[in-house]
């Protein structure tokens, strides 16, 4: 205990140091060794013993991230490494490297400045490599890159010591090919480069890596990694070149402080104005300044409750501090502040800018939110995360006497877990939970049960569709049901460029007006569509296309709520809305509030919306996936046809030595159970991964049966509804 008691003094000194700081996040494919990378730096720290590293998966403390051998929370730590005689704090988060958990990476991106990228050397650049480091970039955090596993390329693949450099070259070209595309203006600055040491080489699992710098310390380079890999002599190599030394040597030399970081990201991740005072404390990192947190995770400790995890931009955080969570006006007192060691909080008395802060007592914050001393501070944008909920479970309380604690529960692990959709259905009565894959659902149910002695009882897991329109419908009154108000709605589908800027988050209701408006026009909306846009909703529109009418900027508020609740539940199937143009053609509008309440206003709209769906040719959207196996090439024939048995296309084909690699597409719908199936039509020879591919209409022949089977499910009545059902 005493070399942790020591750390945590040196941590607390170096908080201080802002130009000593660096908050980096590994990330990686799953099973490229981020988390035996995370042991190794952490054992070289003193944290944890060298015998241990690399096989107690210090980050995975989670037992069912032990049992399952993968990586299912992103976990936080602080360490401090020596560099040229200096101390350097380093937090670093742990990220899971599964599909379904890359919610988990989206928010550690917010948290840190720079990211570890892990590449598998025989493996090389996977899909979900691709998808972390386009996140990474996105959040405008720069890449350093570590290429593990070379041990394998030596003595697995047998390569000869060329055609080893030539395989190591070709990792660090896709990558740079990848920021590239994704960040041409960054490209000259971010380029990885192995001359001068942005990118180092190694084995997480045997302890060594080398890059350029270090060689000329250590004396160790390719030639005589190769010798020792040959002669099986790693311990050897460990102890002349360790790994820890070489990483964070490179990421404390090319990975930005808080003091650089902020000045270039602050203008990517906050809309506000960058000359206000808190503009320019979080620009400057400025201790001094008001307290700006943006929380990126939020985690349950068994003796404090809830502890809110993210990035401090600006002021000091004590205890006793009262802050404002972005988006509601009651103040929260902060009752501890601590930082993270793996699965220990360790108290500290106060944390200032730059460094990633644990707090107890925001009951009110979520991932996602700005928590701050200031009352009316623009927040930070919202946390994107690259794919959303598409497959859910219904769950219910096996005893019903555990009904009112299941509701409990499944509001904490909604604000938990952002990626996942918690749905409580009055009319069934059922409980569905929605998130990213099958794999995301079983870990959630499993952890309720474990966690908070729930026992529950689980459907089979269901697909969730999107509704949307083909065609134009007719203008549509809808009527109050006092009759003294009416509200004319045309509905259309909106232009795909649109739908895109609507999801990437590149436009939004808290900007710019006039930049707005440009940004829809140069996607395909006119002038006046343009101009109109008053609400934008789970990838949907609300055009106001009326002129001069009186009350009617009073009544909006209730107008849109009408509009929103047409979007949450379509009339095809209850299911969500998804690319449909909501057009106010006209209104009138009783000229006595009374009669023009709640209860007259929203009921009106939502019923012209869902008639208008129906007279636009309505249809479903079902969400697809990208799906990536390398196999070997007498197994292919199998393979093919598991995929097209499931609806699936097969897209690309590269064949590399006696492997092949496909890349396909196939309905989520289709995939359940896929994992069995791949390994036994494979023997166990398939290497596969999933990505989630957007949204597609369900093929119109199968059309009438799929909504039957939702309404079905849902008990709702077996036809579908007529536009007159909803507007006499």
């Amino acid at each position: 205990m005493g070399r942790r008691k020591k750390m945590v003094e040196r941590v607390k000194a170096l908080m201080y140091k802002q130009e000593n700081i660096r908050n980096i996040g590994i990330v990686a494919h799953i099973d490229h060794g981020k988390t035996t990378l995370s042991d190794n730096l952490l054992a070289g720290c003193g944290m944890i013993s060298d015998e241990l590293a690399g096989r107690q998966l210090f980050l995975d403390f989670d037992e069912m991230e032990q049992a399952r051998g993968i990586t299912i929370n992103a976990a936080n730590v602080s360490m401090v490494h020596e560099y040229e005689g200096e101390d350097y704090l380093i937090n670093l988060i742990d990220t899971p490297g599964h599909v379904d958990f890359g919610g988990d990476v989206t928010r550690a991106m917010r948290a840190v400045d720079g990211a570890v990228v892990v590449v598998d050397a025989v493996e090389g650049v996977m899909p979900q490599t691709e998808t972390v480091l386009r996140q990474a970039l996105r959040e405008n955090v720069k890449p350093v890159l570590f290429v593990n596993k070379v041990d394998r390329l030596i003595n697995e693949l047998e390569v000869d010591k060329q055609e080893m450099q030539l395989r190591l070259a070709k990792v660090i070209n896709q990558v740079n090919k990848f920021i590239k595309s994704m960040r041409p203006e960054k490209y000259q600055e971010w380029k990885l480069d192995a001359s001068n040491g942005s990118v180092a080489f190694g084995s997480a699992l045997y302890k060594w890596a080398i890059s350029v710098p270090a060689m000329k310390n250590t004396g160790v380079g390719f030639n005589e990694v190769f010798d020792y890999c040959k002669a099986g002599n790693m311990e050897e190599l460990a102890k002349k070149s360790p790994l820890y030394v070489v990483v964070l040597d490179m990421v404390v030399r090319h990975l930005p402080s808080p003091l650089e970081a902020q000045k270039d990201r602050i203008g990517v991740i906050w809309k506000g104005d960058m000359d206000s005072d808190e503009g320019r404390s979080m620009i400057s990192c400025d201790p001094e300044g008001p307290i700006v947190l943006m929380v990126t995770d939020i985690s349950i400790d068994p003796h404090a409750g809830e502890v809110a995890t993210g990035r401090l931009y600006s002021g000091t955080l004590k205890r006793g501090a009262e802050l404002y969570i972005s988006g509601m006006y009651r103040k929260n007192r902060v009752q501890q502040v601590g930082i993270f060691m793996g699965p220990d909080r360790v108290e500290v008395e106060e944390i200032p800018a730059g460094n990633i802060a644990a707090v107890v007592g925001l009951k009110d914050a979520f991932v996602g939110c700005t928590a701050t001393s200031l009352e009316k501070m623009v927040p930070f944008e919202e946390i994107r995360h690259v794919s959303e909920p598409v497959v859910t479970v219904a769950v219910e309380a096996e005893d019903m006497k555990d009904l009112p604690k299941l509701i409990e529960v499944l509001r904490q692990i909604s604000k938990e877990d952002p990626t996942l959709n918690v749905q409580i259905n009055e009319e069934t009565g059922e409980h569905l939970i929605s998130g990213m894959g099958e794999l995301h659902l079983e870990v959630v149910i499993a952890k309720i049960e474990r966690d908070k002695g729930l026992k529950l009882k689980t459907s089979p897991p269901i697909v969730v569709y999107r509704e949307t329109v083909q065609g134009t419908s007719d203008v549509i009154e809808g009527k109050s049901p006092n009759k003294h108000n009416r509200f004319y709605i045309q509905v259309e589908p909106l232009p795909q460029e649109v739908v895109e800027l609507v999801k990437s988050g590149e436009v939004s209701m808290r900007m710019d007006k006039v930049e707005r408006r440009k940004k829809f026009e140069s996607a395909g909306l006119n002038k006046e569509e343009a101009k109109g846009v008053t609400e934008i909703f789970d990838g949907n529109l609300f055009l106001d296309m009326t002129k001069g009418i009186q009350y009617l900027s009073e009544t909006m508020e209730l107008i849109l709520e009408g509009f929103k609740e047409a979007m949450r539940n379509g009339p095809l199937s209850r299911e969500p809305c998804s690319g449909i143009k909501v057009k106010l053609v006209d209104v009138k509008l009783h000229e006595d509030a009374v009669h023009r309440g709640p209860a007259q206003v929203i009921p009106a709209v939502r019923q012209a919306i869902h008639a208008s769906i129906l007279t636009a040719k309505p249809t479903l959207l079902e969400p697809m996936q990208y799906i990536f196996i390398t196999v070997p090439q007498e197994l292919m024939g199998n393979v093919t046809k598991e995929i097209q048995s499931r609806r699936g296309q097969i897209l690309e084909m590269n064949v590399e030595g006696d492997m092949v690699t496909l890349k396909a597409k196939a309905p989520v719908a289709e995939m359940f159970g896929f994992a069995g199936d791949i390994r036994s039509a494979t023997e166990g020879r398939a290497l596969w991964a999933t990505e989630h591919a957007g949204f597609e209409p369900v093929p119109h022949a199968m059309l009438n049966d799929i909504v039957m089977s939702v309404r079905k499910r849902k008990g709702l009545k077996l036809e579908i509804p007529k536009p007159s059902d909803y507007v006499g």
